[in-house]
């Protein structure tokens, strides 16, 4: 394994309450339902669709809607923090001879903007899809590109999608349990690899290489 291709928002960074800010403006301004708190955990349980019904949110509107929501995502950014541990984990996989790609449908300059705030350099290359449904083509791309094969990468996120676009291609897919998606929802899914704490991460690696 070679590259370790990690997903941003809910798997490195937590942006959770940045996020709720900027739905809950573009929610005034198209007349969805806001989101609370108290509304998160049950989210978990809900797939997209599921997610977006009861907010009443018409998914072709995303094209609309995400740009203004990574905008304030930039304004805000100093208020995102990486996960407990995610900036020590980096760092071991980069000095064990890992290449750290990010792959997200955040805006790029978001994703630099924070791990430059965050002075993390482990980070080697940040992909990026307009779609949130389009990380297959993205993975499918970079492998061809680099010339790997997907044996020689691991994903690691934290929703269904991620897992469904790594099936496409064949890419090994590690879940984490601190982000966006439940257990329940993903267990179906079966992804490659579970963890539950970033350290998690480094031990499950080591043992695949003893």
């Amino acid at each position: 394994m070679k590259y370790i291709i990690f997903d941003f928002d809910g798997t490195l960074a937590d942006s959770t309450e940045v996020l709720m800010h900027a739905w809950n403006l573009v929610a005034e301004q198209h007349q969805f339902e806001k989101l609370h708190k108290e509304d998160i955990p049950a989210l978990k349980n809900l797939s997209i669709q599921e997610r977006a019904r009861k907010f009443r949110f018409p998914m072709y509107k995303l094209p609309v809607v995400l740009p203004k929501i990574y905008r304030y995502m930039k304004e805000h950014i100093d208020e995102i923090k990486l996960f407990d541990g995610i900036k020590e984990v980096l760092n071991s996989l980069g000095q064990m001879g890992y290449h750290i790609i990010i792959l997200s449908s955040n805006d790029s300059e978001n994703i630099k903007l924070l791990l430059k705030q965050e002075q993390v350099n482990a980070v080697s290359q940040v992909l990026t899809s307009s779609k949130i449904f389009g990380k297959d083509a993205i993975l499918k791309k970079f492998m061809k590109q680099e010339n790997v094969v997907p044996e020689q990468c691991l994903y690691v996120g934290d929703e269904v999608r991620d897992i469904l676009a790594c099936k496409k291609v064949r890419v090994p897919v590690m879940w984490v349990s601190w982000g966006v998606d439940s257990y329940e929802l993903i267990e179906k899914e079966k992804p490659d690899y579970i963890v539950n704490t970033p350290t998690e991460i480094i031990q499950t690696l080591t043992k695949k290489t003893q």
